[in-house]
Parts: C-alpha cells; structure tokens; sequence
C-alpha cells in the first residue's frame, strides 16, 4: 500500500468513509481500488444517494424489471436493489473488516425516513435489514429523533451494530451515548458478547454553517459577521471533548474489559456548501484519534490532491475555544437549540422525500 496524504490522515487516527456507494463502484473496482489508493474502510448510504444511484443509471434496470415481473412490492424491490449493493460492498470490505478485529471495515444502511417518528416500527426494519444482508460489518442507521433513541437502545441490547445518524444537537449527543453504554450493558447482562458490537456516533457538519451563517447574516453586525464559518467546527469539537469524557469513565471502562469498543464520533456532510470556504475545512479541521469522517468523492479526491500529509490533532485547547465559540451564538442573538432543532427536521424531510421519490420512480418504472 502506497503512502499519500489520506494515508496520513489515516494515521492520524481518522477512517475515511465513503458517502457514496453503487453498482457502478462496484462494477468497475472503483471501491476497491479506493481501500488501496485512497486508504478507505468503510462505506455509507442513505435514501438520498441510493436514489441517485438506481434513478440516475440504467445499470439496475435488468434487476429492477425482474421483479416487477415477479409482482414484489415496490418497497421490497428498492430495498432488494439496495441489499444487493450492500451485501457486496460488505465481502469488499470485509480484509478491512478482519484486519482491525471489526473496529473498523463498515457498510451502513438507513431504516426508512418514513420511520423516524416510529420507534418499534424502526427496530422490525433494522432487524429486517441484519437478516437480509447478513454481514457481520453491516451498521443499520437510525435517526437521533426522540423517536429514534429508544430504539437504538433495544438494538444495541439485541447486540445489532447501529449507526445513529442526523446528529445535531449537542444534548441529543449525550442521549445517543447513553443510549449505547445502557444498551450494551442490558446486552452484556443477558450473556451477550459486546465486542461483536459496534457504534458509531454520526454528527451532521456542514449544514450547521448554512443554517447558523443565514442567521448571523440576518443580524448583520459586525459580531454576528465575525462568527460565519465557525460554528460547525466548533459543535463537533465540543462533541468530542464530550466523547472523551464519556468514554475515559469508569462506567465505559467497565464494558471495556468485557471487550466494548467505544462508539465514534462520524462526521458527516463534510463537503462544504459555500464556496467561499476551504473545500477541506471540515476535514481537516475535525482531525482526532477514535474518529471517522465520511465525504463525498469528490472531497475525498480533493484531500488526496491537497490535503495535509501530516494533519494535527485536535487539542484541548481546540475544544475549550469551541465551547466560547458556541457561548458567542447567544451572545449575537442565535438560538443555537432552535438551530439543531430546524436540521433535524429538515434532514428527516430530506431524507424522505428522497425515500418517496425513489419509490415513485420504481413504480413507474
């Protein structure tokens, strides 16, 4: 394995994920060629890039029309499309998988958007989804809604490896943690194995600048003007300080010696929207051991392509300054809860619709 500039983030203790996942990647080698050169271990999906996918290609027409012959439910042949991707990019990523004793060599997939209000309705699904793909490296996604929560928790006591995405808030952080450690301990108390467990922790990134930057702009003075740019970096480092408070306890310490790994902070939508902003800001910004950071091709080219060989850790003091960061919102008039409240909602609609698209376009088809 070559070096090069993601190899280095690499080292620096971040898994590179690619956001993005197809046929096509899979097809041409592309995914693996990109485990080789561009030091990636795992991959993630949702509504949104699925349907991208299966809509903007014909490469799932010859599938596709084979089960609409078979008169299967339109849900069943978008998840069986999906399932079909997944389980491959699962055996791709499997070396991954195998060489970091499961850490590490991930495929997520999301439970319908539909669901995110829905707690037991969420848990069937994810269920559904362990049994279809059956791959010890498969993470199903549940959403951080208050709906969501509870059932992160059952699936982590049934000893199913959940990715928990749409994060936010700060507070709703602190909910998904403990969601995890209670689940794992009420998995380890019925007898189960919590190192065949995983989890990681996804932060949504780059949207907290679009909705927090419109909002300073609205108050236009020159403290509100100052602080663009700088909060979404500043949620997830205070994130993580919150991260190496709860997993340097006694109580996480506890589960570690029965095998528990920690769950990881992910980072999430770290392309970034305004173009007038380093296109790596949120990468190496949010550089941090027992961290993953998944991007789009295109932000992972670009690091490749400039990216810091050698990046630096964030620091104590990195975390302390994010936390006056975050203290100056208020001080220049933005509701930072109202803030994290107008991304959860929005990213669940996105979701959705995408979800509901995508099964219109099946059914057209």
């Amino acid at each position: 394995m070559s070096a090069s500039n993601l190899h280095g983030l690499a080292a620096a203790g971040v898994s590179i994920w690619s956001d993005q996942i197809s046929k096509a990647m899979l097809d041409s080698g592309e995914l693996v060629r990109r485990i080789d050169e561009d030091a990636v271990t795992g991959v993630t999906s949702n509504p949104t890039i699925f349907a991208g996918a299966i809509v903007g290609s014909s490469d799932y027409d010859d599938l596709l029309r084979e089960l609409k012959s078979a008169n299967v439910s339109t849900e069943e042949i978008a998840k069986t499309l999906m399932a079909t991707d997944l389980k491959r990019a699962c055996d791709e990523l499997a070396g991954v998988f195998e060489r970091t004793n499961g850490t590490d060599g991930f495929v997520s997939v999301e439970v319908a958007p539909t669901l995110a209000g829905e707690t037991e309705a969420s848990v069937d699904e994810a269920r559904d989804w362990v049994k279809q793909v059956d791959r010890p490296n498969l993470l199903v996604k549940i959403p951080a809604t208050q709906e969501g929560i509870p059932a992160i928790r059952q699936l982590l006591a049934e000893g199913i490896s959940v990715n928990i995405t749409l994060i936010f808030s700060l507070e709703r952080y602190g909910e998904v943690m403990e969601a995890y450690l209670s689940g794992l301990e009420e998995f380890a108390a019925s007898g189960g194995d919590v190192s065949k467990v995983a989890s990681v922790a996804s932060f949504f990134v780059s949207r907290v600048d679009t909705e927090t930057d419109k909002r300073l702009e609205e108050i236009g003075t020159p403290e509100s003007l100052d602080l663009r740019g700088i909060t979404a970096t500043a949620n997830a480092r205070v994130a993580y300080g919150r991260f190496l408070e709860e997993f340097g306890s006694d109580r996480y310490r506890a589960l570690s010696e029965k095998g528990a790994r920690v769950q990881k902070p992910l980072w999430a939508s770290t392309s970034t929207k305004n173009p007038d902003y380093p296109d790596l800001l949120y990468v190496e910004n949010l550089v941090a051991p027992d961290t993953v950071n998944t991007m789009p091709l295109e932000t992972i080219d670009a690091y490749q392509d400039h990216g810091n060989p050698s990046p630096e850790p964030i620091t104590a003091a990195d975390i302390e300054q994010a936390r006056a960061d975050l203290d100056r919102l208020a001080d220049v008039g933005v509701d930072y809860d109202d803030v994290v409240k107008v991304l959860e909602e929005e990213g669940v609609d996105k979701f959705t619709k995408s979800w509901l698209e995508l099964l219109e376009d099946i059914e057209k088809a």
